[in-house]
Parts: structure tokens; sequence; C-alpha cells
């Protein structure tokens, strides 16, 4: 680390909340009213004319909701205001192209979180080796789980500090689901964390391209590959589907305008805490791996890739209905399983932590153009796994994946690379590519 430059750098931290049974309710209250809150602005933003959508004019109807709703009493006034911000933010995202428009959030479908601003209201202490203290508004002090050193007490300054939190709730609520057949954990707390901290040296490690995919999920241009294996064992998995069958059959008996039933209601949960099992073991190997390539390359290159196009449904419309539907829809699920785009954050916040950097090319070409002469010749991707190029001056082979990783380092070798401008990104092309034979 260079201390002659320091950066502030902000992280964050998620710990496990111990909330005793009146903790739980009062922050599914709170959760429960931010959530009203969003869908009320929601539909004052659809019924105001494009001028009065302002910040000021949403400021005012939201404090006369919390005086005309007891319920969102409930909500303290800075997590209603955090409420407001992150969707006027989210409008902005959608205008500038970086996600699409914000919608209704329903009850069954919608993480249960609540935000707290004010980094100095948690007044956060150690109390013990294993545990921490912090105070949640209207809530109380609550013991957390204390796995890492938060910048709190002497620690704490100007500089390092937390500036915030959320509180964020796994993917069921009922405490009585917490067993080992794939129940929730329950509630956590995420810090903001401000630190200054000097700038990492250079990485002075070796270029590096990945190709992501779906049977090999990271092959790297060097040869090396990333595997897993299946996010959940045989037997949840039959457990999944069970529990997934159950549910269709109960609501398949439900009468149009009844309430759900709380047996459909527990059936949910079940399955929400399986796929909540499958995720947490998806992010830690994704945790894994992405810090292992961090460490070990100085500069990093993927494919730029528009994955909310590649899981577009084939089921087309009366008029046109699409082919193959039901192995489309296979294939969605399978790439959205993957999270390719969480990998790639991970790997950029990831390689500048370590002094490295990463780039991305365009993505178009990669798997079908031959990494020893550059040329895309018909039939040269065999199957998924084997590439032959058919071109009579070449005749190379090799793993296809690791072809396509080697397509997408020559490519930022040569000047290829997108340069994010204005929210897009835009390509800098050099004049030819020349064929990638030295390495």
């Amino acid at each position: 680390m260079s201390q002659d430059t320091l950066v502030k750098r902000q992280s964050g931290h998620r710990a496990r909340l111990a909330l005793s049974p009146a903790g739980v309710h009062a922050a599914d209250d709170q959760a429960h009213a931010a959530r009203t809150l969003w869908n009320l602005l929601h539909a004052w933003w659809q019924m105001m004319p494009k001028e009065k959508r302002t910040l000021t004019n949403a400021d005012a109807a939201i404090r006369q909701a919390r005086q005309d709703i007891g319920f969102l009493a409930v909500l303290p006034a800075q997590a209603a205001q955090a409420v407001l911000k992150t969707y006027f933010r989210a409008w902005k995202n959608c205008w500038e192209g970086r996600a699409d428009a914000p919608n209704f959030k329903s009850r069954l479908r919608t993480v249960m979180s609540v935000d707290v601003p004010q980094g100095r209201d948690l007044n956060i202490t150690r109390v013990h080796r294993r545990w921490g203290m912090v105070n949640l508004p209207k809530v109380g002090r609550v013991r957390f789980r204390w796995t890492k050193d938060l910048p709190v007490g002497k620690r704490a300054d100007t500089e390092n500090r937390i500036t915030g939190a959320r509180l964020i709730k796994d993917a069921s609520p009922s405490s009585r689901l917490r067993s080992s057949r794939g129940g929730p954990i329950g509630w956590h707390i995420a810090f903001r964390i401000q630190t200054l901290q000097g700038k990492p040296d250079p990485h002075q490690g070796p270029d590096i391209g990945i190709d992501v995919g779906v049977t090999v999920p990271i092959a790297l241009s060097d040869g090396e590959t990333y595997q897993h294996g299946a996010w959940l064992t045989g037997k949840e998995k039959a457990r999944l589907l069970h529990w997934e069958q159950r549910a269709a059959q109960r609501k398949r008996h439900r009468r149009p305008g009844e309430r759900t039933s709380r047996r459909l209601h527990r059936t949910y949960d079940l399955i929400a805490g399986l796929r909540a099992k499958a995720k947490r073991r998806a992010l830690d190997w994704q945790h894994k791996t992405t810090t292992a390539i961090a460490r070990r390359y100085g500069t990093v290159v993927v494919e730029a890739l528009t994955i909310p196009n590649m899981v577009k449904s084939a089921r087309g419309t009366l008029e046109e209905p699409g082919r193959n539907v039901a192995q489309k829809a296979g294939l969605n699920r399978s790439i959205s399983g993957e999270a390719w785009g969480r990998t790639v954050t991970m790997l950029g916040y990831k390689s500048a932590r370590y002094g490295g950097t990463l780039h991305k090319v365009s993505a178009p070409g990669t798997s079908l153009r031959c990494s020893a002469c550059g040329v895309i010749t018909p039939g040269s991707r065999e199957s998924q796994a084997v590439f032959v190029c058919k071109n009579p001056d070449c005749g190379w082979s090799g793993n296809a994946d690791h072809n396509a990783a080697r397509n997408v380092l020559h490519l930022y070798r040569m000047g290829h690379a997108l340069v994010p401008a204005a929210g897009r990104a835009v390509v800098r092309r050099a004049k030819r590519v020349k064929p990638a034979t030295a390495r």
C-alpha cells in the first residue's frame, strides 16, 4: 500500500441480528410500512402530471400520507425519507439506461428491508468476542454477530466511520422454519462503511481473459477453469419440487378473490427458505472465486454481456408462436442461476482493492472465432466443449471455452476495450484485429 495517496473506500458488511419476538414483529411492521410507502409513491407518480413530479411535492405527499395512515407511523421519519430518495434514484437510473422503470412491490415477492440512513444513530458497541450491540430506531438495542472489526469507538473518526445501515430479512418471515430442512436465518443488518486507505500499488500479475458460461462457469485464457456443483443436493431438489407441486395444487383450489391460506403461506416460506440456501451457497462460491482471480491477475478482461436480452422468453405471440420454448426457458434459468453480472461486479471492486484493473470487450464472435488464426469459419464450434478450426490454413483445436477466453484477452490487447461514456459503453476500435498467435 502506498501511504502517499490516500483514497476513501466504501464497503459493506452484513451481520446477523439476534432479535427478540417483539423486535422481529417491530422490524416486520417497519418493512411492510416501507413497502407500502413505496407503492403509494408509485401511485402518486403515475397520477401526477409530469411537471408536478418533483422531490418537494413528493416529500409533501408522503408527510401527508404518514398523518392520514396510522400504519405508516411505525416507520421512522428518516427511513421514510430514504424510501423517497431511493424511488427517485430508481427513476434516474431508468432514464440513464442503467435499470428498468420502478414498479409496484408485491407482498410475497419483495425482500423485506428498512434503511437507517444516519450512522450516528446506530451507537454500535462491542460487548463480547462474538457479539456487538446496535441501536435500531423504534426497535431498541439489539445484539448482532461480530465477525469483523468495525470503525467504532476509538477506531472511528471523520474519515473512518459507519455512514448508515440497512435491515434485510431472509426469504421467510417465519422463525418456526429455522431448521435443517432449509429454513432461513432471519433478520440481518448491512453496515455501510467508509474508510481512508492507502492506494494499492499496481498489481504486477499477468493479464487474463475470462469467458463465462453455463456448463463451465468460468474459463480463463491460460487454460484454468473454475467450476461448482449443484447449489442444492439431490434430496433438497426433491424436497423443493415436492413443495412447489404442493403450492401449485393449493393455489389451484383457491377460489378467485379468496385470501391466501396459512398453509399456502407456510409452503411458500419453505420454498423461499431452500432457494435462499442455494443463493447463499452461490454467493460463497462467487466470493471465493473472484477473490482468488483478483489476487492472482493484474488485468482482468471480461465480455460485455447484455444479460437481459439473453434471457428473454422465446414464447412469442399467438400470431407467431416461438419454437423450442421449453429448452429456451431452461437455458434462461441456468443463465440467471449463474448470476454473471454479479460475478463481474465482484471482479471489478476486488481487482481495484488489490491494485488490478477490470476491462470489458465486445462479446459478439468471441466463441466462434479461432484464437489461433483469427478467422470465423462455419462449423468450427463442433460442440459445447470442443472447438476445431475449419480454416484449411489453420486446423487448431482445443477447448471451446478457453478459445473464447483467449479471444477476449486478444481483443483487449488489440485496443478493442469498451470505454464508458455518458452511461453507455462505447467501443474504442483498433484499425485491424490481427491473429492471436503470439501470447
